[in-house]
């Protein structure tokens, strides 16, 4: 699902990451190999902290760092459209949990309709759960996978002097690479993240992650699809937890947990990891005289 995704819905994520924060033409080996080490290095330390992190976000820092030191940043695409979305789809995600928590699912539990175990335990239910991870994972391919097939693809296009029309064929194969080393890094580093984000944030039952799965995964496809903007999942999918947490145990309960404040600070910190990281290997490569202008 996380290939479908890349391949049917990914190609609008991977031109904005590919050409529109950094001058497509400065998608060289050098600053591609740059990005993607300074990405990888600020999620695994994520990753060993146990908190969910944005690719989106620490990909789009990492490009924006050469953006800026090459003199090809553009400023429009970065604080007009993908900032503004990272703030706005996390909220929304709240809101919409929130809302569906208190108004609808919360007051059905008072009036006496409870959640049976047989209604728990049922084909039907496990059949919407497993539907709504497989969203998930397409929405994920139409999003996130274009963090590292854009700038790859961009480069490849750039290097090999591939003719334009061929540009969909270097999609599909970076996205046949790339989509699969999701799955191989969730089960290798996502342990802590999955134990973290399923039960430190607020406990909740099948019928409650299937309403937050859909929540996050029509967000992410939404924007992948219609602004083609890089946006975090993990940040959707917590932004939605919360929501629903608070409809169940309110703000004060929910916020003040531990685990909550660690998320927001790691957030922060990622980014400008990604941001630094990859700031400061440019500024070496250039010193070695690996960089080439054009």
């Amino acid at each position: 699902m996380v290939f479908l995704g890349a391949i049917l819905g990914g190609e609008n994520t991977a031109k904005t990451i590919g050409n529109n924060v950094l001058s497509p033409q400065e998608m060289t080996y050098t600053i591609v190999s740059i990005i993607l080490l300074s990405v990888s290095i600020s999620l695994f330390i994520a990753n060993l902290l146990g908190v969910p992190q944005s690719t989106s976000q620490s990909t789009v820092m990492a490009v924006t760092a050469p953006a800026l030191y090459l003199n090809q940043f553009n400023s429009h695409t970065l604080f007009v459209e993908i900032i503004p979305t990272w703030f706005i789809t996390p909220i929304t995600a709240f809101i919409i949990a929130f809302l569906v928590g208190k108004y609808i699912y919360k007051p059905l539990r008072k009036t006496g309709i409870t959640i049976s175990k047989q209604v728990n335990d049922s084909y039907i239910l496990k059949g919407f759960i497993l539907a709504m991870a497989m969203y998930v994972a397409f929405s994920i391919g139409a999003n996130n996978v274009a963090n590292a097939v854009g700038p790859i693809s961009v480069m490849a296009i750039n290097e090999l002097q591939v003719s334009p029309k061929h540009t969909t064929h270097i999609l599909l194969l970076s996205t046949l690479i790339i989509a699969p080393s999701f799955a191989i890094g969730s089960s290798l580093l996502g342990k802590r993240v999955l134990q973290n984000t399923g039960k430190e944030l607020v406990l909740f039952g099948k019928i409650e992650a299937v309403i937050i799965a859909f929540i996050s995964a029509s967000l992410l496809l939404l924007v992948s699809l219609f602004k083609g903007i890089p946006t975090s999942l993990v940040q959707l999918n917590v932004g939605a937890i919360l929501g629903i947490g608070v409809a169940k145990l309110g703000f004060k309960n929910i916020f003040s947990k531990t685990e909550v404040n660690k998320f927001f600070i790691v957030w922060l910190i990622a980014p400008i990891v990604a941001f630094f990281l990859s700031l400061f290997l440019v500024y070496i490569a250039d010193t070695m005289g690996m960089l080439h202008y054009h």
